[in-house]
């Protein structure tokens, strides 16, 4: 194209960002050819009677007669998706109606506006108290959904900063998801894995501490750096292009004035809902349900000191839920791909496939291979136990013949596990929370992603050298 002078003018491309439902159905459609062209296999399944689950012989893998899915079949697997994920789907819709209402009282507006008030000038440490704290709710506590309740509100945060979405994105679900790969103490990675490797629970925890730091210390300063870039240009932003046919005003803090007696009584109650909440979770074992009841109780507390008649929280909290709705049905929509590749009989091929060239390897070799192998997996299988459950029983005995401590194999299992969790499009509907579209969050992620995998081969690697142990 040329312009008035007769110059050659580059048109700018608008970067790619389909829908996440056109992605999630692609997928689908993928999975559904994987059917037709990659041989049927299952493992038999055994319990195991030191931790009482259901693990996978590895020895007994065979190829069994070809199971297709049709076109219909797979139409059915959504509905069947979203029955399987009704849990978490529930979840979404209760916190986000309850946060719904506590916003609507202005308590939060006014509280997060007297926070960057105080904060005024020393952005970076707000920033990097709260990384650490999402991150240690991952590494620790294992938070996976549990954190989407607080996306909305690092996302206003950000944004009253002078950041982009992404920033807001980055401080709460990002460094939970690093926090959760570089898992120390989780129950729901470390203690499953190593109970199924016969390890003692939470041995190893000094080298995966070490880990830890510096994978946070990587991450802290790629989100540090990339929110600099935006508050020096707008135009930095991977989403500067994005325009958005959502509903922004969940992000935005109105200035209705300064933090009243009221509105600290409101986040006190909505406060003690959340650290209910996390408490549960950890000294009671609770799921996503309990911590769902608990928030909606805290919401409609809140929405009553708020001045609020029983009417006017119904309708805040339904509004709340509405604006979520596409974010929460297409979790249901990913549910409907495992499905499909577990009604075509080829989840167990592709572990077969994946875990077979690790045994013509040297031990580094097959260290580094087995975090590779992992973030794969992690694709398949989104469940950290129901990864543990298909590939320990193979890969174990895998590292006794070559040398390998299990410790440094459940290491390989962890690391592996997490870090692609975050590139992955089954995670698209954490990014409605934040109203990001994939395409520019893959481009914004990716570098990230790829050096903690180099970072996760190398600790693998050390930890084969050093015999990290107890065995």
């Amino acid at each position: 194209m040329k312009n008035k002078t007769g110059n050659e003018t580059v048109k700018k491309r608008k970067p790619l960002n389909p829908n996440g439902y056109t992605i999630i159905i692609l997928l689908i459609f993928l999975a559904v050819i994987a059917t037709w062209v990659v041989p049927a296999g299952q493992y038999e399944r055994v319990k195991d009677v030191a931790t009482g689950r259901e693990v996978v012989d590895p020895l007994s893998f065979k190829y069994i007669e070809r199971s297709p899915v049709g076109l219909f079949d797979a139409v059915v697997a959504i509905p069947l998706g979203i029955k399987n994920m009704s849990g978490i789907i529930a979840f979404i819709f209760i916190v986000a109606g309850a946060t719904a209402v506590v916003k609507s009282t202005g308590a939060i507006d006014a509280g997060l506006l007297a926070l960057v008030e105080k904060f005024k000038g020393k952005d970076a440490p707000l920033l990097i108290v709260t990384i650490i704290i999402c991150s240690l709710a991952g590494s620790l506590l294992g938070f996976a959904q549990e954190i989407i309740p607080f996306i909305p509100l690092g996302v206003a945060m950000a944004l009253s900063l002078g950041y982009d979405r992404v920033v807001g994105f980055n401080i709460v679900r990002t460094s939970t998801w690093v926090g959760f790969a570089a898992s120390t103490i989780n129950p729901y990675v470390v203690t499953v894995a190593q109970e199924m490797a016969g390890l003692p629970i939470m041995s190893g925890l000094g080298y995966r501490t070490g880990v830890y730091v510096v994978f946070m210390a990587i991450s802290t300063a790629y989100f540090l750096y990339y929110a600099k870039k935006v508050k020096e240009d707008p135009k930095n932003s991977v989403i500067c292009n994005y325009e958005s046919k959502e509903d922004q005003s969940q992000f935005k803090i109105q200035d209705i004035g300064p933090l009243t007696t009221r509105h600290k009584f409101i986040l006190l109650i909505f406060s003690l809902g959340l650290i209910i909440a996390v408490y549960g979770i950890e000294g009671f074992g609770w799921g996503t349900n309990q911590m769902a009841a608990v928030l909606l109780i805290a919401g409609v507390v809140a929405g009553f000191a708020g001045g609020y008649k029983p009417d006017t929280i119904a309708k805040e909290f339904t509004t709340g839920m509405a604006g979520i709705t596409s974010g929460a049905l297409i979790a249901g929509f990913t549910g409907a791909i495992a499905i499909i590749l577990a009604n075509g009989k080829i989840l167990d091929t592709i572990v077969y496939s994946l875990a077979q060239p690790l045994s013509q390897v040297s031990g580094v070799v097959t260290v580094i291979g087995m975090v590779l192998l992992y973030s794969v997996i992690t694709f398949f299988i989104g469940s950290s136990a129901g990864r543990a459950a298909a590939t320990l029983p193979i890969l174990i005995p895998l590292s006794d013949i070559l040398g390998i401590t299990r410790q440094t194999t459940i290491l390989a299992f962890i690391l592996g596990g997490g870090i692609t969790n975050m590139i992955w499009p089954n995670m698209i509907y954490v990014l409605s929370f934040a109203d990001i579209p994939y395409g520019s969050w893959f481009k914004h992620i990716w570098k990230l992603t790829a050096t903690l995998i180099v970072v996760a081969c190398i600790a693998v690697s050390i930890a084969y050298f050093i015999g990290y142990g107890p065995f």
